[in-house]
């Protein structure tokens, strides 16, 4: 995991089915709403380079009992 963000993925899944459920209030001042869209689509992608460090780590185990790269 990259040491220089402590946050797991759950805790940025939280983060963003908390942003999506204050957008789901009709009373959101659309300024606040713009806001906290752009917090969700950043915390996205850090999801998304995330997922993509730690598939480049899966390994998996190959047919002669050797560990190899996941593809």
């Amino acid at each position: 995991m990259d040491n220089r963000d402590e946050t797991t993925l759950e805790n940025m899944f939280e983060q963003i089915e908390e942003l999506i459920e204050e957008l789901e209030d009709k009373e959101i001042p659309i300024e606040d709403a713009f806001a906290k869209y752009e917090s969700g689509m950043k915390l996205l992608e850090k999801c998304n380079d995330r997922i993509d460090i730690i598939e480049k780590k899966v390994m998996k185990l190959g047919s002669d009992g050797s560990l190899e790269e996941f593809n």
